[in-house]
């Protein structure tokens, strides 16, 4: 049967000619409602022609507590030639009461140690736990993050420090550049995201201020101009390309900053998770590779 438009276009080369340093992952909150397992995100993953996965840790905690084997997991991985380019966990690494930030260190060792143990390179650093009321000074915050930073090159996975653009605290591309900055640790990088960046309140031209290689992985979607900024919410995310954002603008500036990425897909919108999981997976990947091929040809 002949491939749809979607899946053609996923496969097509990029648009500069050549192969684009560019990679493209799968965030599996993309596929939350199909209710896969692991070692089918991961299926879906390959079969759809992504170079990497973005698991969720909560999912691989549930493998491994119903009896997955770690091991397993990374065979599979590596068989589909797929990396493990980020994570995403909720360590309270941020918060002030000292017993819960202690606890959450060790929620952020665990999870390094399991993601260490199937290849994974880096995980998510929200603001968990600051996110609902104005969260500590952004000095307090940088201090903070360097330890998790410190903790995360003991481990070897690399926490990115990620905006949240309907947090109380870190919601704004110039607080993530001013942590990032003030936390003085080589690893020290972000993890942007376009949603986030509209729900905050940023502009996009901010990004420039942010070195491209402190980017290793950028959350890739789109939304669309209703609901507004104020009470759009993360259900409403589309494929990148379906919305209002500007996506092949802000990316043609990215790549003439020298970003070489990631663009991992991240969607929670529940008319997709009605879907077959794998139509989805291809068609968001088709449609992130638009926008790229879009932003190339204009560089």
């Amino acid at each position: 049967m002949k491939d749809s438009p979607a899946a053609e276009l996923a496969t097509a080369p990029a648009a500069s000619g050549g192969q684009s340093p560019i990679r493209f992952c799968l965030n599996t909150s993309t596929l939350r409602g199909q209710k896969l397992s692991v070692p089918d995100q991961i299926k879906v993953c390959a079969a759809a022609g992504y170079d990497a996965i973005e698991p969720w840790m909560r999912d691989l905690y549930q493998f491994v507590d119903q009896g997955g084997k770690l091991a397993d997991l990374r065979k599979q991985l590596e068989d589909a030639n797929l990396t493990v380019e980020s994570a995403i966990g909720f360590a309270k690494w941020i918060v002030d009461d000292e017993a819960e930030r202690k606890a959450g260190l060790e929620e952020a060792r665990r999870d390094m140690d399991l993601l260490t143990q199937i290849g994974g390179k880096r995980i998510a650093a929200p603001p968990i736990g600051a996110h609902t009321q104005p969260g500590p000074a952004l000095e307090v915050i940088a201090a903070r993050y360097r330890d998790l930073l410190i903790l995360g090159a003991e481990m070897g996975v690399t926490p990115q420090l990620e905006l949240w653009g309907f947090s109380k605290t870190l919601s704004r591309l110039s607080e993530m550049a001013y942590v990032a900055t003030a936390a003085e640790h080589p690893d020290a990088c972000v993890l942007p995201d376009f949603y986030h960046i509209y729900k905050g309140g940023s502009r996009f031209e901010g990004l420039g201020m942010i070195e491209a290689s402190r980017m290793h992985v950028f959350h890739m979607n789109d939304y669309p101009s209703d609901p507004p900024r104020d009470t759009i919410q993360d259900a409403d995310r589309v494929f990148p390309g379906d919305g209002v954002c500007p996506l092949p603008e802000i990316i043609a500036n990215l790549i003439r900053s020298g970003f070489v990425g990631v663009f991992s897909l991240e969607l929670f919108n529940p008319v997709y998770w009605q879907r077959d999981a794998l139509e989805v997976a291809k068609e968001g990947l088709a449609k992130s590779k638009a926008v790229v091929q879009a932003a190339q040809s204009s560089v």
